[in-house]
């Protein structure tokens, strides 16, 4: 299932809360308490008719995704039951040789399958791919692995040490992992 939506990149979680409020839309903060070090504090997810205003409150960056559901149900189908416990978010930025647009369909094609091989553990995997940047860096898609809890993701992201070898190596021929920022965990809370 694909869908529109708008992410909001913020370095404080308050205006991302903020905006997920008003749209009635999914706040994803990070769960350190320190996010100076983070490409950004939380990402809010919205479905809504107030571009401007969300745009305006998006200070680290605003970008129109469409977001892929890889495994489990959309986003608009959870509820506050069923949404993903911890959320592992792997910003992206295209492989230069490649471009934004076969980067993407190899992270779509090649490496979703991939990824639901060798993460055995993820409940819950999202490709929320650009679709177009309103403002902030010149990301290109947002990975959010859903985990039970953040112990299962910083422990059992990988099925052996040799699926992580495959995934490290996926990644490097769609993603220009140099330039892509840190990963952000993070917990998920609809509004």
């Amino acid at each position: 299932m694909t869908a529109l939506k708008l992410i909001a990149a913020c370095s404080s979680i308050d205006a991302a809360q903020q905006i997920a409020e008003q749209t009635h839309g999914i706040c994803m903060p990070s769960t350190k308490a320190d996010t100076d070090h983070l490409p950004f504090a939380a990402l809010a997810i919205a479905v809504t008719d107030t571009l401007d205003q969300v745009t305006a409150a998006a200070d680290v960056g605003a970008y129109l995704v469409c977001e892929r559901t890889i495994k489990n149900q959309s986003l608009d189908e959870l509820d506050d039951s069923n949404l993903p416990l911890s959320v592992g978010i792997f910003t992206m930025v295209a492989h230069p040789k490649l471009g934004a647009g076969p980067s993407d369909a190899y992270w779509r094609d090649n490496h979703a399958p991939l990824a639901l091989k060798v993460h055995v553990a993820m409940t819950h995997y999202y490709q929320m791919s650009v679709m177009h940047r309103f403002h902030g860096p010149d990301w290109n898609g947002f990975a959010c692995c859903c985990f039970s809890s953040e112990d299962d993701l910083r422990n059992k992201f990988f099925d052996t040490p040799e699926g992580k070898q495959q995934i490290e190596q996926d990644v490097s021929r769609f993603a220009d992992t140099r330039n892509s920022p840190r990963r952000v965990i993070a917990s998920a809370k609809r509004y």
